[in-house]
């Protein structure tokens, strides 16, 4: 076993004063000492004074415990408080955040250096509690001057205790530091007055409470978690041997770069005797249970560790100030949001009135549940990216966010009893989120993912069903707003998860492949897509029937890989067998029904079926506009997929208008980047080229292949086919030597991709050949 490494160097600049600090296995403590205030032998506070009451044995030493080496990643905040004590503006300055942030050690920091450099009087008080308020308090004032029979007035209440505190400061024949630590509770500082502005010091407040009437007019300074890279620091510096940065990294993002789990993480890794983890082995067994073993760092550390120094108790002091406070509902609020991820969740997920629903929270309570959990910097409010990013401007969504570390504690403290009802409410209120079927403008969906699947995790077969379906359907949504990769996680997600609890045959197993299914085409993988489809297809036929709505809908999911595979008949067979079965089943007005009308209109074309084609589209289109809306992704596919008919059957002056309505339908609803967007685009290079205007068929086709080769890679299908049709029409403009160099690059992708028979790797060869 290693001795202790060497202290830290001070780490660089943030912009949010972030903080920690260590060498070798030394840590910041915060320690409460409301009933350890006994003076020792000959150390009478109140001398000569009756009953004077308990007194800390010293404000002139910071109450933490052994001190830490250097602080890291401090430099900003510590510069800006440098300044302040410098000066005489007696500010007071309010260090916030939540617990196992580091704000005791910044303030520990600024008191030695106030002490050593700057020839303040550092004077320390915990103000845990009011006891150990006031009597530090009254100690500052002993310290400042203040004389026995003063003292003894205070004491008894003859006087003011606050004025007698703040006279002596305000007198003080040197200038000092009054560092405030563990304001957990600004109610008691405002009634006793204790906190007060000074022309010859300056006050320091550590405090979990963010926002509070006793910090007006004080300076406020977030303290959060550290940067990613001065965490990973951390560890190697606490543990040098345990493994390389990276693996370090890994461990401190798994922690949330918290210094208080950071710090317990370090200390076991460097105390170990039996056994010598490394980092990767520590991340690894943090996920069976990462609260227990966090808190193994302290018992190496300490005999009998706080609860500050525990991740499993120390916010347990913010939910029973809040519970004191009349807000036991905080804690069931906070239990809450321990089921679901530590990212962003979207505020309307707590809609009162849907809270209230669940039975968990009176719908009057979720307010001021949610206000006090904010205020303890339990959570905090961030703004997420919501909308689809090529429209015009952001549409941010207000989120509330918590720690995962603390989300882990709380999780694991919460009673097994409870943990089902939890669950099943967190399902309910994500599905309450969800926008219907069909709308637009719901780029906030993909917020939702991380915490459907960490309610899948986290499931049992109690809620499964409820859990997998609504994963389902989320996976469906963000399918529909083009990030198919997000989407495809989320349905093997669920897909796992209802194998592993509902069975592998079940519906909403079945359901979740589907969709999995549904976003490999998308994404390119069309061996994959169809193999998937096929084994549903075959399953659901046996245990659910030829003619039920899923058999029926894998049908409609099976056609558009055999299509791209080059299985034309047995595709359009299938995608006749859905439109006719789901419209049987379900009615003409169905969605689901509509759907598969909207794609055999385009597989109709692709079969050079114009006679039914001409029969039967229109009517679709307008069937869809009629009963789901004109701004609806079916009615859009239809118009879509009739365009891309018309085209196709070799009438492109009829297709352009139809074209170019379905584009700027497509650009006004789902954005100039939406997957579907680029897909007529390039279909409206097709007509265009059609009508032989080359320049514009160019620009439309560059425009989506620049786009597709930004968010599906070179290697796509849909964008080699795009190479080969931009190769000829550049040839076709008499810009031969773009367009050979364009084809030579296309050629090996085409053949390799599409295959050597395939329309566009013939029409490079073409090209290539100068036909």
């Amino acid at each position: 076993m290693s001795g202790p490494p060497p202290p830290y160097a001070e780490g660089r600049a943030s912009g949010h004063g972030r903080v920690f600090q260590s060498a070798g296995d030394q840590h910041i403590t915060e320690h409460h000492h409301a009933h350890h205030y006994a003076p020792g032998p000959g150390a009478s506070l109140f001398a000569g004074a009756a009953a004077p009451g308990p007194g800390p044995d010293s404000v002139r030493v910071p109450l933490v415990g052994r001190a830490p080496a250097v602080l890291r990643d401090r430099a900003d905040l510590m510069r800006r408080l440098r300044t302040a004590v410098g000066g005489d503006s007696g500010q007071i300055h309010v260090l916030h955040g939540m617990g196992g942030c580091g704000k005791t050690a910044v303030a520990h920091a600024l008191f030695a250096e106030a002490v050593r450099d700057r020839a303040r009087v550092g004077l320390w008080v915990n103000a845990s509690e009011r006891l150990s308020l006031r009597a530090g308090m009254l100690a500052v004032a002993a310290d400042r001057g203040a004389g026995p029979g003063e003292l003894a007035a205070a004491h008894s209440g003859q006087r003011a205790a606050a004025d007698l505190v703040w006279h002596h400061l305000d007198h003080s024949a040197e200038p000092w530091l009054l560092v405030i630590d563990n304001a957990d509770d600004p109610a008691i500082l405002e009634e006793g007055g204790w906190l007060r502005a000074s022309p010859r010091g300056t006050v320091l407040v550590t405090t979990r409470y963010a926002t509070s009437r006793a910090w007006r007019g004080a300076v406020l300074h977030p303290v959060g978690v550290l940067p990613t890279e001065d965490a990973a620091q951390v560890l190697c510096d606490l543990a040098p041997h345990a493994g390389t940065p990276a693996a370090a990294e890994q461990v401190a993002l798994r922690l949330g770069c918290l210094p208080l789990a950071l710090t317990l993480a370090g200390s076991y890794l460097h105390h170990q005797l039996l056994e010598s983890w490394s980092m990767d082995e520590y991340r690894n067994r943090l996920e069976a249970d990462p609260t227990g073993l966090i808190d193994q760092g302290a018992a190496l550390d300490s005999a009998r560790p706080e609860s500050r120094h525990l991740v499993s108790r120390t916010w347990q002091l913010s939910l029973d100030a809040l519970a004191d406070q009349g807000l036991p509902e905080a804690t069931t609020l906070l239990r809450l949001l321990s089921c679901w991820s530590p990212d962003p969740l979207p505020l309307a997920v707590l809609s009162p009135a849907s809270l209230g629903a669940t039975g968990l929270l009176d719908a009057a309570r979720v307010e001021p549940a949610l206000r006090g959990l904010l205020d303890h910097s339990l959570a905090t409010i961030v703004s997420a990216p919501g909308g689809f990013a090529d429209t015009d401007g952001d549409q941010p969504v207000r989120c509330v966010q918590v720690h995962g570390v603390l989300l882990d504690s709380v999780a694991s403290g919460t009673p097994a009893d409870q943990r089902p009802a939890l669950t099943e409410a967190a399902a309910t209120l994500l599905e309450a989120a969800l926008p219907a079927d069909g709308g637009v403008g719901d780029g906030f969906v993909a917020l939702l993912v991380p915490h459907a699947v960490r309610l899948l995790r986290e499931g049992d077969v109690r809620t499964a069903e409820r859990v997998v379906g609504l994963a389902v359907r989320l996976a469906e949504r963000v399918h529909e707003t083009g990030d198919y990769s997000a989407a495809l996680a989320l349905a093997q997600e669920a897909a796992g998860a209802a194998e592993r609890v509902l069975g592998a045959e079940h519906r909403l197993t079945l359901s979740a492949l589907q969709r999995a299914g549904r976003s490999l085409f998308r994404l390119g993988r069309i061996a994959e897509s169809e193999e998937v489809h096929s084994r549903v297809l075959r399953v659901r036929e046996r245990v659910l029937g030829p003619d039920d709505p899923d058999t029926l809908e894998s049908c409609h999911g099976l056609q558009q890989p055999l299509f791209r595979l080059g299985r034309r008949a047995e595709a359009l067979s299938l995608l006749r067998r859905a439109a006719e079965g789901l419209r049987s089943a379900l009615g003409v007005e169905h969605p689901r029904a509509l759907r598969s009308r909207a794609m055999l209109i385009e597989g109709l074309a692709v079969c050079k079926e114009e006679a039914e084609f001409d029969r039967t589209s229109p009517q679709t289109v307008e069937d869809c506009a009629q009963y789901l809306g004109c701004d609806h992704p079916t009615t859009l596919a239809a118009r879509h997929t009739y365009a891309f008919g018309v085209s196709r059957f070799g009438r492109a002056e009829e297709a352009e208008p139809l074209a170019r309505r379905a584009l700027a339908d497509r650009e006004r609803i789902q954005g100039r980047a939406h997957p579907k967007t680029l897909a007529v685009t390039a279909l409206l290079g097709y007509v265009t080229a059609s009508l032989g205007r080359w320049g514009e068929a160019i620009q439309l086709t560059r425009r989506c292949i620049e786009a597709r080769e930004r968010a599906l890679g070179p290697e796509h299908p849909f964008l080699v086919e795009n190479y080969s049709e931009l190769a000829d029409y550049l040839a076709r403009a008499g810009q031969t030597d773009e367009a050979e160099r364009l084809a030579r690059e296309a050629f090996p992708l085409c053949e390799r991709i599409l295959g050597p028979d395939h329309a566009a790797t013939l029409r490079v060869r073409q090209v290539l050949a100068g036909d």
